[in-house]
C-alpha cells in the first residue's frame, strides 16, 4: 500500500523558522537547524534555478542535495549525489558516445525517473517534493521556490550558458559578465512559500551560506519574495558563504571577483544590505566587523565552517540563541 500524501503546509503547525537555501552549504546548515528546532516548525525554500532536463529527466540538484542530506543518503566526499553510488549506466552511456558530462549515479537515477513519472501525472514540483519528503521520512517542509520553470543563465566571455553547462560541463572556467533568470517574470512562489514568510509565528528568516548569485538571487527574484523579507517582523539573518576571501565550495568567490570586483564577506554583506538585519561573519573575518556594521546591520561573529555534523549543530544552536535569546 502506498503512503498517504503529506498534509499541505496550511494544515501543519505554523513555521517558526524559514530558511532560504541552495545546495551543499545550505543543506549542511539546514541539517543542523533541524536538530535545534522542532523539525515540523522548520520550512526550507529551495533554489530551483539550477533545475534542467537531462537525458529526458527533470533534474533538481539543490532540492536533491537537501533531500539526500536530510535523510542521510548524501555522499560526504563528493558533497553531491548519493553515498555508495555506482556508475554502470554512465559507463555504458559513455561507451555509446552519449553525453556523460553530467554524472547521474545508478541510485540517483531512480529519483529522477520517479520524479518524471509523478510530474507526468500533472502534479506540480511542490507536491512531488512534499511526497518525496514523506516517503523518505523527512519531517520538515521543503518547498521549491516556484513550480514554474526558472533557469539561471550566465552571460560569459564565451557566450550565454545555462547554469549546468557553466558549472559542470565547463567547470566554471568562462568569465561571467552578467547573470539573469529566464522565465522569472512569469513565475510565482510555490504554494506555502508566501504563507511561511508572512507567518506571525516565524521568529527568524535565515539566508543559508549558499552562493548569493546562483542560489539566493534566483529565490529573491521570484515575485513577492524579496518584498516579503522586507515586510517580515522577524529578523532576517544571513550566513556568509565566504571565509577568508574564498568559498568553501563552488564558484561564489570567482563570481564575486568578476561581478563585484573583490571576494570577501563584506561584498556578500553589501549585496544583502537592504534585506537583512543580522550578518553572520566567520571568526577568520572578524576584522571586517566594523566595516560591515557600517552598512547598517548587526554582525554576529562565530565559527561558520561546517566540516562535521557537530559543526552543523553548533552553528545552528548559535543562530537560534541569537534569534531567540533566553
Amino acid at each position: 500500500m502506498s503512503e498517504p500524501p503529506p498534509a499541505p503546509l496550511a494544515a501543519r503547525a505554523s513555521p517558526r523558522l524559514v530558511a532560504l537555501s541552495g545546495g551543499v552549504g545550505g543543506a549542511k546548515l539546514v541539517d543542523g537547524l533541524r536538530h535545534v528546532y522542532p523539525p515540523h516548525e522548520l520550512v526550507v525554500v529551495a533554489n530551483t534555478g539550477d533545475d534542467f532536463e537531462h537525458l529526458g529527466l527533470p533534474i533538481s540538484p539543490d532540492l536533491d542535495t537537501l533531500v539526500y542530506t536530510l535523510c542521510g543518503l548524501a555522499d560526504p566526499q563528493r558533497g553531491w549525489g548519493r553515498a555508495e553510488e555506482t556508475w554502470a549506466c554512465m559507463e555504458a552511456l559513455a561507451a555509446l558516445g552519449g553525453p556523460d558530462w553530467f554524472r547521474l549515479g545508478d541510485r540517483d537515477l531512480a529519483l529522477h525517473l520517479w520524479r518524471r513519472e509523478r510530474l507526468r501525472t500533472g502534479l506540480p514540483l511542490s507536491s512531488v517534493t512534499r511526497e518525496l519528503c514523506a516517503r523518505l521520512a523527512i519531517p520538515l517542509t521543503i518547498l521549491p521556490m516556484t513550480d514554474e520553470r526558472v533557469a539561471t543563465m550566465l552571460d560569459t566571455d564565451e557566450g550565454t550558458l545555462g547554469f549546468q553547462e557553466y558549472f559542470v560541463h565547463r567547470r566554471c572556467a568562462p568569465r561571467v559578465r552578467r547573470i539573469f533568470f529566464e522565465g522569472v517574470d512569469e513565475a510565482r512562489p510555490a504554494p506555502g512559500v508566501a504563507e511561511a514568510l508572512a507567518s506571525e509565528a516565524v521568529s527568524g528568516i535565515v539566508i543559508c551560506p549558499s552562493n548569493p548569485y546562483l542560489s539566493i538571487d534566483p529565490i529573491l527574484a521570484i515575485a513577492g519574495i524579496r518584498d516579503a523579507l522586507g515586510r517580515s517582523r522577524a529578523p532576517v539573518l544571513a550566513v556568509s558563504p565566504i571565509v577568508a576571501g574564498e568559498a568553501l565550495k563552488g564558484p561564489a568567490a570567482k563570481l564575486l571577483r568578476e561581478l563585484s570586483g573583490a571576494s570577501s564577506a563584506y561584498e556578500v554583506a553589501r549585496r544583502y544590505a537592504a534585506l537583512i538585519d543580522i550578518f553572520v561573519l566567520d571568526v577568520r573575518d572578524q576584522g571586517l566587523r566594523t566595516q560591515i556594521e557600517a552598512l547598517g546591520m548587526e554582525v554576529l561573529v562565530t565559527d561558520t565552517v561546517m566540516h562535521t555534523a557537530e559543526d552543523r549543530r553548533r552553528l545552528a544552536a548559535v543562530l537560534r540563541g541569537h534569534l531567540e535569546p533566553g
